[in-house]
């Protein structure tokens, strides 16, 4: 899968949390680390980890497992900032990306393989897991997607844009709702964590 990229986007703030999430213990590792480790698992050769609050914590914490880049933008330019630092700063020869949540340690290295595998089987622009008809991550975009994801304007979400790209959308059941969950606040924590 060495062109499937996954972009992680871990630029939040962790507001709700009142700490770095992605920081926190989860088994042997941090919940960040589990998320980059469940993708290389998966085959991912190329992981891009979007920073932004609590830069120098989670680049320290990444070290060589991944390549990280940073969102400048990342107090006021929601999700679509930290997908759009990502997308621009992936190889000339990456064809599709992951689009990942770095508080999301849930995630199956079954659910990365079967995006991709679903990915290469239809080559489909847009490749996204599903749970009881709920969209989730890691969804993926095809290279021919990327100018007009980079290129919305601020304030845009990427639920508009698979909103009006719905009829592209190739999707993948899983029987896991880990695809939705993520960890905003302590108690999403302590019920979670191994």
């Amino acid at each position: 899968m060495n062109d499937v990229a996954a972009v992680i986007l871990a630029a939040g703030q962790s507001r709700r949390m009142g700490q770095p999430k992605l920081l926190l213990p989860w088994g042997n590792t941090t919940v960040l680390g589990q998320v980059i480790a469940v993708f290389a698992e998966a085959g991912v050769e190329e992981i891009v980890v979007v920073t932004g609050g609590a830069r120098e914590q989670v680049e320290a914490l990444v070290g060589s497992s991944a390549r990280t880049v940073f969102n400048p933008e990342y107090a006021e330019g929601e999700m679509l900032s930290s997908i759009q630092c990502g997308l621009g700063s992936l190889s000339s020869s990456t064809r599709a990306a992951l689009i990942g949540l770095g508080d999301q340690p849930q995630v199956r290295v079954e659910t990365v393989r079967a995006v991709c595998e679903a990915y290469a089987r239809s080559r489909s622009p847009l490749v996204v897991p599903s749970h009881n008809l709920r969209r989730g991550h890691p969804w993926l975009a095809d290279r021919s997607l990327w100018p007009e994801l980079l290129s919305l304007p601020a304030g845009r979400s990427p639920r508009e844009f698979l909103n009006a790209h719905a009829g592209l959308i190739h999707y993948v059941s899983v029987d896991t709702p880990t695809i939705l969950a993520d960890l905003d606040t302590p108690e999403d924590y302590l019920k979670s964590r191994p």
